[in-house]
């Protein structure tokens, strides 16, 4: 899980961030990204795909990453951003805010898929599965799931009708039925297929 930070480690490079999204194929809800940078030559054996964890897991794994973390920076792109620019495009663009939250730049950016950041200021390397190979795009992975789920049991709240506080926004046979029968909330993302 080091194998990448490992070697952009012994070019100097101390400062390296993870960057992921979660929440691309939701139909409620934003698209959050985190950017995670690890102290240089840290193991931080706990952290794997945040897909691979358990609800309470991934919470103390964030407790660790918090604890432990150099910095750690959030962005978001909202439902009617998502509509006007793509989920892939605003997946980026909340990766960009991420990075552009952190306090320090950094030496190196580690994107989690396929796809450079637009318009971002630092060296990056794209990795496919990222969330499987970094350990500081694993870490990027648990603090955006953990927030956009926490998000999206909020927004329950005001709209319990559409059971996000166990679907957080994907497609469930339960929230399209909700859909047929109110119609969708302002929390939708309308350039989605909502029936």
């Amino acid at each position: 899980m080091i194998e990448l930070e490992a070697i952009l480690w012994k070019q100097n490079r101390s400062l390296i961030a993870g960057v992921d999204e979660v929440g691309r194929g939701a139909l409620a809800g934003p698209v959050f990204a985190a950017a995670v940078i690890l102290p240089p030559h840290t193991v931080v054996g706990e952290l794997r795909d945040s897909k691979s964890l358990l609800k309470h897991s991934r919470e103390d794994c964030l407790q660790i990453i918090c604890n432990t973390s150099v910095d750690v920076g959030i962005g978001c792109a909202d439902p009617s951003e998502i509509d006007d620019l793509n989920i892939l495009h605003a997946s980026l663009l909340a990766m960009k805010r991420a990075i552009e939250s952190l306090d320090c730049i950094p030496d190196a950016v580690l994107v989690d898929g396929n796809q450079i950041i637009p318009k971002l200021n630092c060296p990056q390397l794209t990795l496919v599965k990222g969330d499987q190979r970094s350990q500081s795009i694993a870490g990027a992975s648990i603090v955006a799931k953990v927030l956009r789920d926490q998000w999206m049991e909020d927004l329950h709240h005001q709209f319990p009708e559409y059971g996000w506080n166990t679907n957080v926004g994907y497609p469930t046979k339960s929230h399209y039925s909700a859909l047929l029968e109110m119609g969708p909330t302002i929390h939708h993302r309308h350039s989605f297929r909502l029936r």
